[in-house]
């Protein structure tokens, strides 16, 4: 990084530090500290709640994601229009006509404080995981690629968040994240557009098309009903419905940004804001990282992205086992070219099949680089992580970009870190006050109520950099998020569910139903992991949601109104 690197990184960052801070300052009650006064425009609601999903993760995991497995992924999202309309019909009104703070107050009026408590500590737990993972994903690349201290950068990252979320609550957040989508969204098309005219000068973003799809990366959509593959029409459309049901109705992270808004209606259009924007944003950073694996077939790549995995291995005993592939690779590279060339020009499709068959053997190759880093981790007592998804765009920002941009597109990664983990700890922190705080502790004043908000913020934010300072990495980051979510949130929606819709169900036969569901669910998950049993993640939604549904209306039918009746 060049000095004009930092000075674009820091001043962007601080600036939107400052302005998060002064524009918030000021809260007075806990209307105006955790509801943001109730101010917010549809627009805002909108960028907010994008922002909030959008983590450094999406930037950091999503291009890798494409440049690994193509456009696939997208259908990961095909449920969330359809959850928008849902929620905006349902949730909405009924959080508005209710005037709550959190999400979890519905609940007590419907059943009972213990099922309150029982959800709000699942939102806790899952929430303060992934806050501490928002903090840990671009702080540990960064840290691999940059060289800066891993325990350095989680404070950096976790004190700067807790600054303006402390000082301002709900509206700090809504103000800072409007101003960091605009730099997440300027810099994404800056990049896209740079990578494509660092193609050769004859090929054509039409071209570059053709030689993606002549790989396998363009296709988008997989109707099979196979359990292996993970990411298809119906897992999107089924699971990811129920999966961004759960996420957007009843996680407070996401629910507290659009009850700040100022009036039902702009609730609501900014939520179907978010919903026709959404699908399109990932296809983008998709499309992004789809461009940078066709830049690598005409450049050459590395045969792991991640820098310091490929040190550990150069300086262990399997360092010339290493260098062999490295010569292989070069080998299939100098063929490609030629192939790509005679593609490009005739659009054969047998030669195609021939570009296909080299890209295969890279990765075969890339894999068995990925266990000679294993083993020479394993060797020093070192944990290096051999999996490279997370690493492909970064590499391509550092080494391939000019001087300002790249500072531009760190803080494009850092931003996203900040603007997710700041709505996780407002709404930590919320749910903390409200739920578990006020509702068993004696009566406190205004003032009295925002600084015990602004103490469980501090405290939540120091949580989540604890866990960002012990975290380890996953197959994919972007993966990992979604898994966590994943374990809590069908339990979560179904008890939602069986309070708007199903009124004959008390809240013993709930609250009992939800604690099975949840060991259940964890349950399936595991022996998903120990591959027993084959349940993608996805899936884990619908079940869970189905689960304690149907264990609810089967208890209360059984007990009538005896056992699982209300006091």
């Amino acid at each position: 990084m060049q000095t004009l690197d930092w000075i674009v990184l820091i001043s962007t960052l601080l600036l939107i530090v400052v302005y998060g801070t002064y524009q918030s300052r000021g809260s007075k009650n806990v209307k105006d500290y955790l509801k943001g006064g109730n101010t917010s425009k549809w627009w805002t609601i909108g960028l907010s709640v994008m922002a909030t999903q959008a983590s450094a993760i999406t930037f950091l995991s999503t291009p890798g994601q494409a440049f690994n497995d193509g456009m696939g992924f997208v259908q990961f999202y095909f449920g969330l229009p359809i959850a928008m309309v849902v929620i905006c019909m349902v949730f909405i009104p009924l959080y508005h006509r209710l005037k709550v703070y959190t999400a979890y107050e519905f609940l007590e009026n419907r059943f009972d404080l213990k099922t309150r408590t029982l959800t709000a500590i699942l939102f806790l737990i899952q929430r303060g995981l992934a806050a501490g993972i928002t903090i840990f994903a671009p702080a540990i690349i960064l840290s691999a690629v940059l060289g800066w201290n891993l325990l350095m950068l989680n404070v950096i990252i976790g004190v700067l968040v807790i600054i303006y979320t402390v000082s301002g609550g709900t509206k700090a957040v809504n103000v800072t994240q409007k101003h960091q989508m605009i730099v997440i969204f300027t810099g994404m098309i800056i990049a896209f557009v740079l990578i494509i005219n660092k193609l050769p000068a004859d090929i054509t973003f039409s071209k570059a098309l053709d030689i993606a799809g002549a790989n396998g990366k363009m296709e988008v959509l997989d109707f099979s009903f196979n359990l292996n593959n993970r990411y298809t029409v119906w897992s999107g459309l089924i699971g990811g419905t129920f999966l961004m049901l759960s996420y957007f109705g009843t996680d407070q992270s996401q629910v507290q940004r659009y009850l700040s808004g100022k009036s039902l209606k702009e609730m609501q259009i900014g939520m179907m804001f978010n919903g026709l924007l959404k699908v399109p944003m990932q296809f983008f950073i998709l499309m992004v990282g789809v461009m940078v694996f066709v830049f690598y077939q005409f450049n050459q790549a590395p045969v792991n992205f991640n820098p310091t995995a490929t040190e550990v291995v150069l300086n262990s005993e399997y360092a010339e086992e290493y260098k062999a592939i490295q010569d292989k690779q070069q080998l299939i590279f100098e063929k490609k070219q030629v192939l790509i060339n005679a593609f490009v020009n005739s659009n054969n499709q047998e030669v195609s099949k021939e570009i296909a068959a080299l890209n295969t053997s890279n990765d075969e190759l890339r894999a068995e680089a990925r266990l000679l880093i294993d083993k020479a981790g394993d060797a020093k007592n070192l944990k290096v992580e051999s999996n490279d998804k997370d690493y492909v765009f970064i590499h391509f920002i550092l080494n391939n970009l000019p001087r300002g941009l790249i500072g531009l597109l760190l803080a494009v990664i850092l931003s996203a870190a900040m603007s997710s983990t700041s709505s996780e700890l407002n709404a930590l922190a919320s749910t903390t006050t409200m739920d578990l705080y006020k509702r068993n502790m004696p009566e406190k004043s205004e003032t009295e109520m925002v600084q015990v908000s602004r103490w469980f913020t501090l405290g939540w934010g120091i949580v989540a950099i604890g866990v960002a300072c012990v975290a380890n990495l996953a197959e994919n980051l972007i993966q990992l998020v979604n898994i966590i979510g994943s374990i809590f949130y069908g339990n979560v929606l179904g008890i939602f569910l069986l309070g708007f819709f199903f009124k004959f169900v008390k809240g013993n036969a709930v609250f009992t139903a939800a604690l099975i569901t949840q060991i259940l669910v964890i349950g399936l998950f595991l022996l998903n992991q120990f591959d027993i049993i084959n349940l993608p993640f996805l899936w884990l939604n619908f079940v869970g949601c189905v689960i304690v549904i149907g264990i609810a209306c089967l208890f209360q039918s059984i007990n009538g109104n005896t056992t699982f009746s209300e006091a």
